[in-house]
């Protein structure tokens, strides 16, 4: 359903974008052909890749592209982990790389405007300058802001404040027939006809592709606290969760690990968790103003005895804030060499223990390690599917077993009122499950939808949906 890019229209983009910014050589495609997906055989090589450098660009490019009825995906870091920027028809990636211009940080109306390409360290350290903040932590900080409001990308930092769906208020999106909208602005308040802003956020370039936004940001807190708080086992560490989210502290991370992986991380990324007794760590940040954090402190550590923790380490230092951030945060990297996939099944937050004691007996029935952690706050959990035992033996068979585990996991996830995922988006490899979630009326209105705004499919084919 989808031609090739012949010599004619190569050289139509050529003129477009200018002929350095194509890119045809197979060596340097590889880059464009994959994300963070753990199986290297989930790639495809596009035809070229163009970067891009303003809106009208892109504009040309897809109305070029829906003419000829070729296959367009847009890029940002690569930092998915469900296929979801892969050429999965091979045609033009348009990669923002160079869309990374810091439009105006406006500090009396709270709100920054971005290009596509900015990545998110450079949007912190842009805020730090100005002691501004943004709440939202994804982990990989060289993802892009477009890759971002694409996939509605989440983190550890969504307890107090949500994913960046909270934050999007306005966005420059470019449409399958070449037309440019502009939705939303700097303002909170907005009711007027459909919400287009929040339609395409977490669309996954299936819709649109989006080359500016607009976020609401903050100012800067007075202070931080990190509480690394251990607990005997999971049942303990999980049960203590609910008793934190209904008291009157709401913490802006509440995270969930066990000891074992986070020696892992340590090894893999040289920085040190605090050394505690306890199997299973719960880590907490609270910000706000000094005298409000040391009182809720003050609150959590007694909630947290109360709940059978052994301990409470309170790190106030920011150096050891960071380096507790960071082993957090690099647990993908860490366990990638012996990762299948990992999963990001979402829960209601009081299903937690029950979903992960079902994965705990999932691990034993097919002898396979399937170490799981996440972001207790908000019932998103990760699961890594492994190619090892629990005592560290590689798998052979792991191809035959993978499907069925996989399958096993994310239908117990949506059973007890859950869903495929919190955070990483469908993408290419998770699409098999959406009738799982779905009745089918509800999955015929999503895909009429599509056809709306990308009637030939021209927009990251493959995604959420196949083509038609």
């Amino acid at each position: 359903m989808y031609k090739k890019l012949t010599e004619i229209i190569v050289s139509e983009i050529e003129g477009i974008a200018g002929k350095e910014n194509v890119l045809r050589e197979k060596e340097k495609l590889i880059d464009y052909s994959h994300d963070e997906f753990a199986l290297p055989e989930v790639f495809n090589f596009p035809e070229i890749v163009v970067k891009v450098i303003n809106t009208q660009q892109v504009a040309e490019i897809v109305k070029l592209a829906t003419c000829e009825k070729i296959p367009v995906v847009a890029r940002g870091g690569g930092t998915g982990l469900c296929g979801g920027c892969i050429p999965a028809y091979g045609g033009i990636v348009i990669s923002t790389e160079k869309m990374n211009k810091i439009c105006k940080i406006d500090q009396n109306n709270l709100m920054a405007h971005l290009e596509a390409g900015v990545t998110l360290k450079e949007f912190y350290q842009a805020l730090k300058t100005k002691t501004l903040f943004f709440p939202p932590h994804p982990g990989e900080e060289s993802a892009t802001i477009g890759g971002l409001v694409s996939t509605n990308a989440g983190g550890a930092r969504a307890v107090k404040y949500g994913t960046i769906r909270n934050f999007v208020r306005g966005l420059t999106a470019v449409c399958s027939d070449g037309k440019i909208i502009q939705a939303g602005g700097k303002i909170i308040k907005d009711s007027t006809g459909y919400n287009l802003v929040q339609l395409f956020t977490g669309s996954e370039g299936t819709l649109g592709i989006i080359t500016e936004a607009i976020l609401s940001i903050m100012p800067e807190p007075e202070a931080y606290l990190t509480l690394i708080v251990p607990f005997n086992n999971t049942k303990d560490t999980l049960n203590c969760v609910p008793s934190i989210l209904k008291s009157s502290v709401r913490p802006l991370a509440i995270e969930f690990i066990s000891k074992q992986i986070i020696s892992i991380a340590e090894d893999y990324c040289g920085k040190h968790w605090p050394s505690m007794p306890g199997e299973v760590f719960l880590m907490v940040i609270l910000e706000g103003k000094n005298s409000e954090v040391e009182r809720d402190c003050e609150t959590m550590a007694q909630i947290c005895m109360e709940n059978k923790a052994v301990d409470v380490f309170v790190a106030q230092a920011e150096e050891k804030q960071q380096d507790i951030l960071h082993v957090r945060s690099i647990v993908y990297q860490a366990l990638k060499s012996s990762t299948i996939e990992i999963l990001d099944v979402t829960v209601p937050t009081t299903e937690m223990a029950y979903h992960i004691d079902f994965v705990e007996q999932l691990s034993k029935t097919y002898n396979l390690w399937l170490p799981t952690y996440g972001h207790t706050g908000d019932g998103n959990l990760h699961t890594h599917i492994t190619k090892k035992t629990p005592d560290g033996k590689e798998i052979k068979n792991w191809k035959e077993i993978y499907p069925k585990i996989r399958q096993s996991i994310i239908a117990d996830g949506i059973k007890r009122g859950g869903k495929i995922s919190g955070e990483h988006g469908i993408g290419l490899v998770k699409k098999q499950y959406l009738d799982m979630c779905f009745d089918a009326d509800y999955i015929e209105m999503l895909k009429k939808i599509k056809r709306a705004f990308d009637p030939f499919f021209i927009l990251n084919p493959g995604k959420i949906f196949d083509p038609e």
